[in-house]
């Protein structure tokens, strides 16, 4: 109750507060109503911060939802300040925090069904065969299979960093220097730029992942030892070439770093995930807006200033303004339902798909009249402009049941040596952040290959029957390396 206590107090009260001192004190409609989602946020995130068991997606979205939709929009209504010129009206605005709540609400009722329907299969007889997201988590990492990604990703990087412009100090190269150079322009072959960079990067990061967590015997397998103790160094020094902050997004970054993080057994354990997720929450809080330091090339003096400042300044922290930006922008141009189809079929090239939609982001950036282009198109902007508020809701709904879903399954698939679950639900859960903020046709490849690279270096367990979440899993017999189904 004591943890309880502290983390209302300080998610509720104090840091509210304090976001707070710097408005003009007049109480609008909309800032009235944004102190309802930021208790529903606060609330929600003290419920993972201190409850007894580790739910790692649930973590990224509170996170996210907190700071970017509860805090940020509340220094902006307070004092009218807002990182980009666009300013919508008073209706506008209460209408944006009604879109955020409702999605919030839904996101809540999705993973209470969830829940629900969690109590009702622990209920159910032992032969209950696993639902799909169980069946997707249990996977096992599959020795030949791991060994042959990280030799994918090893001949990837022989290729792909010397094709690099500036070849592999392009990789510690700020973004805006890459830019100038026309290594990360609007030209053409832009998105094959994107695709390459990516198919080296997403790769890398699963080969290290999947090395540290492949089991070994202690007295057997020396094959497989011998080429794990090889193939390590080289994988994590891969890894900080493509996957570093410099080149990188850094919620990129932050997504690699917090997998290999939470992927550490003991760390998942309650008492030490709540200390950690305290840290991430702390620094997501306090560090994130200073880590776009390597992102320029002329870096000036880190210049600290206070929250309120920060959430109506910084382009980070533009969603809840794009939200606005979409309501209006949805207002002139209407609901355009065929647009969400743009995510799915991102492959489609436009030679082929002539109305495939714009990214979202750039689409509201061009219609408020702005030069910069590079702006985020959070997922209830994406959402509203598919099909007004029924559509948020359908999509909150479904991300908050399979997110509780996948946090359930991880957790009773924790001990399990060799599941896909403890790798594959934390990179969802802190990826989940990049996925909100948006927009999708700019997230969905990277996300693809995230969701799916796992596929190809797991196999199915033999076992089909569901675990009941009260009992441990059972042991599994270890296979020997020449085979190409799981080894504990």
């Amino acid at each position: 109750m004591t943890a309880v206590s502290l983390w209302s107090l300080a998610l509720i009260v104090l840091l509210p507060v304090l976001v707070l001192q710097s408005g003009g004190g007049h109480v609008s409609a909309p800032l009235a109503l944004q102190g309802v989602v930021v208790v529903h946020t606060g609330v929600a995130l003290t419920r993972v911060l201190t409850g007894t068991r580790v739910r790692l997606v649930a973590l990224g979205f509170w996170v996210f939802a907190y700071i970017w939709f509860g805090l940020a929009p509340l220094a902006m209504l307070a004092t009218d300040s807002y990182p980009w010129a666009y300013r919508a009206d008073e209706g506008t605005s209460l209408t944006a925090v009604a879109v955020v709540e409702l999605g919030l609400l839904a996101h809540s009722a999705g993973t209470a069904v969830a829940a629900r329907r969690e109590l009702a299969r622990t209920a159910r007889p032992l032969g209950t065969p696993p639902g799909p997201v169980e069946r997707l988590l249990s996977r096992r990492l599959a020795p030949w299979r791991v060994v042959a990604l990280c030799g994918l990703a090893l001949a990837l990087a022989v290729v792909v960093v010397p094709a690099q412009q500036g070849g592999i100090e392009a990789y510690f190269t700020s973004r805006q220097a890459l830019r100038e150079a026309g290594a990360m322009d609007a030209s053409q072959d832009a998105f094959l730029q994107a695709l390459r960079n990516w198919s080296l990067s997403v790769p890398a990061f699963w080969a290290l992942l999947g090395l540290l967590r492949l089991p070994t015997r202690p007295r057997g397998d020396r094959l497989l030892r011998g080429l794990r103790r090889l193939l390590l160094p080289v994988l994590l020094a891969l890894n900080v070439v493509v996957n570093n902050p410099v080149s990188k997004p850094r919620f990129w970054a932050g997504t690699v770093l917090l997998t290999l993080l939470f992927a550490v057994p003991r760390l998942c354990r309650p008492r030490a995930f709540r200390a950690v997720a305290a840290t991430v929450m702390a620094a997501v809080l306090l560090v994130f807006p200073y880590s776009d330091y390597f992102r320029y090339s002329d870096r000036e003096q880190v210049a600290v200033v206070s929250l309120a400042e920060q959430f109506t300044t910084n382009g980070d922290y533009d969603a809840f303004q794009q939200v606005q930006t979409g309501i209006d922008y949805a207002r002139d141009k209407g609901f355009s339902p065929t647009d969400a189809l743009g995510a799915p079929l991102f492959l489609v090239p436009r030679s082929v798909w002539p109305d495939k939609p714009k990214d979202t982001g750039i689409a509201l950036a061009e219609w408020a009249g702005y030069d910069f282009l590079n702006l985020s198109a959070p997922l209830w902007t994406e959402s509203y402009l598919w099909a007004g508020p029924p559509a948020v809701a359908l999509v909150f709904f479904l991300l908050g049941a399979v997110g509780r879903r996948m946090d359930d399954v991880r957790h009773r698939l924790r001990d399990r040596r060799g599941a896909l679950a403890p790798l594959l639900v934390p990179a969802f859960g802190f990826y989940q952040m990049i996925f909100l903020r948006g927009s999708l046709l700019g997230i969905v490849g990277p996300l693809t290959l995230l969701m799916t690279v796992p596929l190809l270096v797991t196999a199915r367990t033999a076992r089909t029957s569901r675990l009941p979440s009260a009992l441990p899993a059972a042991p599994t017999p270890h296979a020997s390396i020449p085979g190409t189904g799981g080894h504990s």
